[in-house]
């Protein structure tokens, strides 16, 4: 019979941090999930990130379960039958129309990420299957050969997972500097006004937003500090590893001012965003809460968004207006230019239009 695994919430007993793992019917960890996410948080991956990958390895020993195999004898037949299990609606169907799949091709990669990451982990540590798995190269493609190709034994391009899907290319959401101005003035507290204001023009996430300091918050240079810290009591997470420093217009400056005089008052709190008008009063804001104030805005302004696509919103009109790309990365604090390009450069026919008029080609 197939054991019932859950993902379960944990606390690190040494430092109080939450992580997550995986356990079964008697609720002890599924030891090589429990070695791959125990690494992840020693590696200080985000507790939402740790929670991904273990509810998709949740998911993969569930299917090897019903299957009666062994994690580490898998072979590349398997994982193409994980990715049809994952697929099907009914087990045992494997649709032929993509729209009517259980899952989205994006979901099952996400999954299949997780696996081969799992997989890696593993080879580090001799699993021979592993080692298998996580090995698989980019073949050739025509005779070119970079200098120093193969020195060592192997290949010095990067590893691919060997099964995936095609995914379609998305755009991301945004919305118009009409539909941000309905938002803010559908807005009943400055608190609230302030944090739309502040996603909406500096494209931060809500994470970093809601683990603000006052300290972070230098007015005098309208700038901001973005600071990574694993210590915010509302869980926030800023999704960077070094400090950025980024700049907002006077505007925003003087809301955040009168936000602190007329509302924040005598609160004793580092926070910038806090609880103001439900107990505890003075406790800082949680993602639990942002829910609420966007399913507020979204009855009164009739606007379906969410406060990440605030984000895609400023990011978006920076491109257009032509700020370099690299500068737009380092707005957002991405990590690499190419996740910023990857998301955001995609021109519609407008778009193309507009670049053929500006040189005069049109």
């Amino acid at each position: 019979m197939a054991m019932a695994l859950r993902v379960q919430k944990v606390l690190v007993p040494t430092t109080g941090a939450v992580s997550w793992t995986v356990v079964d019917e008697c609720f002890e960890p599924v030891q090589p999930i429990e070695s791959y996410l125990a690494h992840l948080a020693a590696v200080e991956r985000s507790p939402n990130t740790v929670r991904a990958y273990a509810s998709s390895l949740r998911l993969y020993f569930d299917f090897l379960a019903g299957r009666q195999a062994a994690w580490e004898k898998v072979g590349l037949d398997d994982l193409g039958r994980f990715v049809s299990w994952l697929r099907s609606p009914v087990e045992g169907v494997i649709p032929l129309d993509a729209a009517a799949s259980a899952r989205a091709a994006s979901t099952v990669n996400r999954h299949l990420a997780a696996v081969f990451s799992f997989y890696e982990f593993c080879a580090r540590f001799g699993v021979a299957v592993a080692a298998d798995l996580a090995d698989w190269r980019r073949g050739d493609r025509g005779s070119y050969k970079p200098f120093l190709e193969g020195v060592g034994g192997r290949s010095r391009r990067g590893p691919r997972r060997p099964v995936r899907l095609r995914t379609e290319r998305r755009l991301p959401d945004t919305l118009t500097t009409e539909q941000v101005a309905l938002l803010l003035g559908a807005c009943e507290h400055l608190r609230d006004r302030l944090l739309i204001a502040l996603l909406a023009e500096s494209g931060m996430r809500v994470g970093q937003a809601l683990g603000l300091r006052h300290s972070d918050v230098i007015s005098r240079k309208k700038t901001i500090r973005i600071v990574p810290r694993s210590d915010n009591a509302n869980g926030a997470r800023a999704k960077c590893r070094d400090v950025a420093e980024i700049p907002v217009s006077a505007p925003l400056v003087r809301l955040y001012s009168e936000y602190l005089f007329d509302e924040y008052g005598d609160i004793d709190s580092d926070y910038v965003f806090v609880n103001l008008f439900a107990e505890p009063v003075g406790r800082p804001v949680r993602y639990s809460a942002m829910a609420g104030l966007v399913d507020r805005l979204r009855t009164r302004t009739g606007i379906e968004f969410s406060l990440h696509v605030l984000r895609h919103s400023a990011a978006s009109e920076w491109i257009r207006a032509g700020v370099p790309i690299e500068v737009v990365s380092k707005l957002l604090t991405h990590a690499s230019i190419a996740t910023t390009s990857d998301t955001y450069v995609h021109l519609d026919v407008e778009d193309l239009r507009a670049e053929l008029v500006k040189a005069g080609l049109r």
